[in-house]
């Protein structure tokens, strides 16, 4: 591969082939899967910036222009001063992405100490999100309550109204659950929660009809404290660390779907936030990035390395009324063990 993109760009890369059989030889996998990915990530920065910069794992020339990729990186930067070129060659970039990203995302297990680590610092962020929320003066509700009420008032009338004349219709998604039923077994779903049942009834969400009534003699309606714990997982994503991700039981995914479906269709009509916020799956957003790209810095995104929930504490009480009963309350499980986290 790196011969053909070489020949591509009108370069060479014989030393680069070279100095990856060194360097996989000494240190193994991971030179692939993680720093060479890590050195393609500080691309994507110094292109950013306009300017080239150090990676402490690679050697660098005069002027502190890289040795490794040498040849593909001149073609983008220039060798003298290390700032982008006015016309960097389009083929040397894709060549370098390609070279350094390839095995960044290869489907192997992370080894046991950094999937432990990945858990712990998901543990981590749990008290983090508590402790924020001891810190947090009126005013700060206050300020968040006065924006959040200039922003999405219509949105969460909408919802509300929706719940109120319930006409949200709740749905199973593909993913796994925490009780671990099949795609197929979801429907013969027996279990709800008294939280879900103070605002999404049974008798009106779990059956298709009243035709079926008899079916609720067979659920199992469990208190705050009885309910089934989230599952807390580990999922290939990098071997430099596991995607962390808490599976739900069945009850709560179920009518999470049906609340997420209402927000978007209030978020869809409501023309003001449309202009503010861009709601878009990934495959969308890559390719809107892709034509941003001569816009960079004025076009922001936000990606969030560790997905947290104190937004939504913070509208705990005030907001929309079922977003609390179909959120989970009980210490999640990880690996099979109880953390408790405490506040």
């Amino acid at each position: 591969m790196a011969d053909e993109f070489a020949a591509i760009c009108c370069t060479s890369a014989t030393s680069d082939k070279k100095t990856v059989g060194r360097r996989v030889e000494d240190e193994g996998l991971s030179f692939l899967t993680i720093t060479l990915p890590d050195f393609g990530k500080a691309i994507q920065k110094w292109l950013d910036q306009g300017q080239v910069g150090i990676h402490s794992s690679f050697r660098s020339g005069r002027g502190g222009f890289p040795l490794f990729l040498g040849g593909f990186l001149s073609l983008i930067f220039d060798r003298k001063t290390g700032r982008l070129l006015d016309e960097p060659s389009i083929d040397a970039i894709f060549a370098v992405r390609q070279l350094t990203l390839a095995f960044g995302k290869i489907e192997l297990p992370c080894t046991n100490a950094r999937v432990l680590k990945a858990m712990d610092k998901y543990v981590e962020c749990e008290k983090d999100v508590r402790c924020t929320d001891m810190v947090l003066s009126e005013e700060d509700f206050a300020e968040f309550q006065s924006m959040s009420n200039m922003l999405f008032t219509e949105v969460f009338t909408q919802m509300e109204r929706d719940l109120h004349y319930e006409v949200i219709l709740p749905r199973h998604g593909p993913g796994a659950v925490a009780d671990k039923l099949t795609s197929n077994g979801k429907y013969n779903l027996r279990t709800w929660t008294q939280r879900l049942e103070r605002v999404f009834p049974s008798s009106r969400y779990l059956i298709p009809n009243h035709r079926f009534s008899d079916v609720l003699d067979e659920v199992n309606i469990l208190e705050p404290g009885a309910e089934m714990p989230v599952r807390v997982i580990s999922v290939p994503k990098t071997l430099k660390t596991p995607r962390i991700i808490a599976i739900e039981p069945t009850c709560m995914m179920y009518m999470q779907q049906g609340l997420l479906q209402c927000f978007l269709n209030a978020f869809n009509r409501d023309n003001l936030l449309k202009a503010l916020i861009g709601l878009m799956i990934r495959s969308l957003t890559r390719t809107w990035h892709v034509g941003a790209r001569p816009m960079a810095g004025l076009l922001p995104s936000i990606f969030l390395r560790r997905a947290i929930v104190s937004p939504i504490s913070l509208l705990e009480g005030w907001s929309l009324n079922g977003l609390f009963c179909r959120r989970l309350l009980t210490p999640p499980v990880l690996d099979g063990l109880m953390y408790l986290v405490m506040a």
